[in-house]
């Protein structure tokens, strides 16, 4: 008997992959990245609608008045002695409570974004409070601590020290309500930079200050001056916390806001708007040497290392 031989498939043969498979890249949608002209051009429209409505027409609108009677009569409500006392004493307040903040600015932060401690969000809170309390409110506070009848009122009566409705009351409202602008600014930019670089830095021998000034303070120069800037600007058109504790005494408690303010409810708009031009040059001046400080930082970089 004749066996009849069992026939196998032939085996299968694998193709050996001489490199890794070529991973499908899912599609990239555009529409998020080229709209329709119609969209494009309807929200530049938009954007620069807004701006003119809330910014260049009430800029353009404050110079008008301002010069609406002539260069005399401008000149001469900047020069009246009312006028150049809030003017002095705004760029006083301003010089004292900037940089203080940005001391506890770059102090807070540094802290916050370099160490992990117990209380770390209870510090952060109290750094934003000033953004959720009124300035009023604020400065309310500082009525109930140093007024007459204030907890700290007597002892400072007896010690003859004025606080309220003088300059130190003054220059501590603005302290309160600027102090969280630096800070803020410097905070998620340390946190994002970590601290590798310091760490290097003190291991190869770098002292505290050295580490500071040649490590942290350059990366964080940007962001430092920005805190600044807002900062700046801020102390200077506060209007809610100084009214509360200045007093309205001419020529010696009223700032520049506290000054347009009463001069617009004498009906003496034409020195109203001169001093607030003034303020509005002085936030556009400082906008100006931002700018400047930013052109000469990239020229610097840009030039050839020798």
């Amino acid at each position: 008997m004749t066996s009849t031989p069992i026939a196998f498939p032939p085996p299968v043969q694998t193709p050996i992959q001489t490199s890794a498979p070529r991973r499908t890249e899912p599609a990239i949608s555009l529409s998020a990245t080229l709209e329709p002209l119609w969209v494009r051009a309807l929200l530049i429209i938009t954007a620069l609608t807004f701006l003119t409505v809330f910014l260049f027409i009430p800029l353009a609108a404050v110079f008008f008045e301002a010069f609406k009677k002539g260069w005399e009569v401008y000149l001469k409500a900047i020069v009246e002695p009312d006028a150049l006392s809030a003017i002095k004493l705004t760029l006083i307040t301003a010089a004292i409570a900037v940089p203080l903040n940005l001391v506890f600015g770059v102090a807070a932060a540094w802290t916050i974004a370099k160490f992990e401690f117990r209380g770390k969000q209870f510090l952060l809170t109290l750094i934003d409070l000033p953004f959720s309390v009124s300035p009023v409110i604020s400065g309310l506070i500082y009525v109930l601590l140093f007024g007459a009848q204030g907890w700290l009122g007597p002892w400072l009566r007896e010690h003859d020290i004025k606080i309220l409705f003088a300059v130190p009351g003054i220059v501590l409202a603005t302290i309160f309500v600027t102090f969280p602008f630096i800070a803020r600014e410097l905070i998620p930019l340390m946190e994002a930079q970590g601290s590798e670089e310091e760490e290097a830095a003190l291991v190869l021998g770098a002292s505290g200050w050295k580490t500071f000034w040649h490590v942290t303070l350059p990366n964080i120069k940007w962001g430092l001056l920005y805190g600044v800037i807002l900062c700046n600007a801020r102390a200077m058109g506060e209007f809610g916390a100084v009214s509360v504790v200045s007093g309205h005494i001419r020529g010696e408690t009223n700032t520049m806001p506290l000054q347009v303010e009463i001069l617009y409810n004498e009906y003496n708009f034409t020195a109203a708007f001169a001093v607030a031009s003034l303020l509005t040059l002085l936030a556009l001046l400082t906008l100006a040497l931002k700018s400047i400080v930013e052109w000469r930082t990239r020229e610097n970089q840009a030039l050839p290392q020798e």
